[in-house]
């Protein structure tokens, strides 16, 4: 349970830990292993992260297992999943047998959320407010946030008014809404939206999609996990848990080695088809090498995409709003999204398509929803799967001042600086996961956050090994990083998408490729590059002998990082995921 309001505690913990999804709950176990005090401050009532918070209806993950799972033994080998890709419930039941197999409560603090958080150069500590008025000094601050942290409602005239049910999906509640007879609105056709109108469009009396542009969806081609999978699953679970850190996205997936118009049309065909048979991530991230790149070859993608979901329409102008003749986007360009079903929502009779460009939201009523064109829509039920202000949204919200004063939120206001997408000058002895500049929402997330996890949980033994008391990225490395991200994106088609791996979904937000899009291996290989040269690119202070000194690892920088290259893994686009 949380601490009582208005309590204060000087209590020196060497870690605090913001948010207990996969990396908070990685980070405890890990750090209390090497014997350091950690403590968890959960905003939530539970454990899981996003798994906690969205409860919405059809809430499912879009990493199959046992690749979405912890690599821990003593966790995978007592655990067996019902199915390939599991649903919210099931995942929240993995979080707690997480939390009982690794003792991890007795740790963690929910319902505690962090507002406030400043750096003591006198004292070489953070301190850190929550709303509740707790206070807690710890040596090192570790923001688990996550990539969807901070929700996004944008500004509808009148939501306030509307006399119907309205949530949006973050904030859905944890007790089910009844939508069975009811009229239902849902704004927004992104991962959320699709899961949505999946799982709640048989059940309503009618339901109406505002969609601003479509989804390109998958094929999940969902399967149950029998005993004889498990148990291959099982057997196969070290090997699957090591390749996943060799491959561009974290999965066990690899692009084709070659491109999309060096091979003759028929053999293009059945590749595609092999690779929709299969389901999942396998159309995104194992097709060929250029479609990320090359224009002419994502067109291509697109086409055969467009006619395998045209096939399963009935209505020509469904078959339009929702496969479009010319992408609206490039493929891969925003977040694959997995389905089922959701295509033959729409051949129901009961179900609308508004699109949003045309007929554009012009406020909510008392009853619904009045469009441009001068149309009142009406609803019981209105759903909003607007996403978040992502990837940067969850660290900002909390007012995390550094050496100087200076927020966080107003040190990114203009563009995002991090040092290997997990620190950032200004800020000593802070560090982040799944955040900005690292390959996050590009990748598998417990690939992405075990690495980190890893690296930063080296680091800190390494600087107490040292008498450090202090580690702080230098600005130059911070622009070199950002260079990277820059360069690395830039030559891919991502940016040619309004998306929230990019910040545009977000009025007044910066434009800018919020994730390191060279790839899981280039990645592992910068960070144990700078590892393995005493930590370049950092300010590292401490008091050996009782002497202050600046630690040699107050560097140029300007290393095989700086040109694309880190230990002979070339920074290579991974395909939108």
């Amino acid at each position: 349970m949380a601490p009582p309001s208005n309590t204060t505690t000087n209590d020196e913990l060497d870690a605090l830990v913001v948010g207990a999804g996969f990396s908070g709950l990685y980070h405890l176990y890990q750090l209390r292993k090497l014997g350091f005090s950690v403590k968890i401050f959960e905003s939530g009532s539970g454990m899981g992260g996003v798994w906690h918070w969205n409860c919405y209806p059809g809430a499912r993950v879009d990493s199959e297992v046992p690749l979405y799972e912890f690599s821990i033994e003593e966790l995978w080998k007592d655990w067996k999943w019902t199915e390939r890709f599991p649903d919210r419930n099931e995942l929240c039941s993995y979080f707690d047998y997480v939390g009982k197999k690794l003792d991890l409560t007795k740790d963690i603090s929910f319902n505690t959320r962090v507002t406030a958080a400043r750096f003591d150069s006198s004292t070489e500590r953070w301190t850190v407010t929550t709303e509740l008025g707790t206070i807690v000094r710890p040596r090192f601050l570790i923001l688990s946030v996550g990539f969807a942290a901070k929700i996004h409602i944008p500004d509808f005239p009148g939501l306030d008014r509307f006399q119907g049910i309205w949530h949006h999906t973050a904030n859905w509640p944890q007790q089910e809404v009844d939508v069975k007879g009811k009229r239902v609105g849902v704004i927004g056709t992104g991962s959320t939206g699709v899961q949505v109108v999946t799982d709640i469009g048989p059940k309503v009396k009618h339901l109406t999609v505002f969609q601003r542009s479509p989804a390109i969806a998958l094929p999940m081609n969902q399967t149950k996990v029998d005993e004889e999978r498990h148990q291959k699953m099982r057997e196969l679970s070290p090997l699957i848990y090591s390749r996943r850190k060799q491959t561009l996205s974290g999965h066990n997936i690899q692009p084709i080695p070659q491109d999309t118009f060096s091979v003759s049309r028929e053999e293009r065909y059945l590749t595609w088809e092999d690779l929709w048979s299969r389901g999942g991530l396998n159309f995104a991230v194992g097709n060929y090498r250029d479609v990320m790149v090359n224009q002419e070859a994502n067109d291509e993608l697109y086409a055969f995409w467009r006619d395998k979901t045209r096939a399963r329409l009935t209505n020509p102008t469904m078959q339009e709003k929702l496969a479009p003749t010319v992408s609206p986007y490039p493929f891969g360009a925003k977040r694959p999204v997995m389905e089922g079903s959701y295509y033959d929502v729409f051949n129901q009779p009961n179900v609308e398509l508004v699109d949003a460009t045309e007929a554009h939201i012009q406020e909510i009523t008392p009853k619904g929803i009045l469009t441009s064109d001068g149309i009142e829509h009406e609803f019981d039920i209105l759903v909003i799967a607007c996403g978040f202000d992502s990837v940067t949204g969850g660290i900002t919200q909390i007012d995390i001042r550094g050496l100087d004063g200076t927020s966080i939120k107003e040190k990114w206001a203009g563009g995002v600086y991090t040092n290997l997408g997990m620190t950032t000058a200004n800020f000593p002895n802070m560090f982040f996961l799944y955040g900005p500049q690292a390959p996050t929402a590009l990748s598998n997330g417990p690939t992405c956050i075990e690495i980190q996890a890893d690296w930063i949980n080296r680091c800190i033994q390494y600087m107490t090994d040292n008498k450090l008391t202090r580690i702080e990225a230098t600005r130059e490395a911070e622009q070199e990083w950002r260079d990277l991200n820059m360069s690395v994106a830039g030559g891919t088609l991502l940016g040619k998408a309004k998306s929230w791996y990019n910040g545009s979904n977000i009025p007044g937000k910066p434009v800018e490729p919020l994730n390191f899009a060279g790839g899981i291996p280039y990645y592992k290989s910068a960070l144990q590059e700078r590892e393995d040269q005493g930590y370049k690119g950092f300010i590292l202070l401490g008091s050996p002998d009782g002497k202050d000194f600046a630690g040699s690892c107050e560097t140029e920088y300007k290393t095989e990082i700086a040109n694309g290259h880190a230990k002979g893994v070339n920074a290579e686009p991974i395909v939108g995921y």
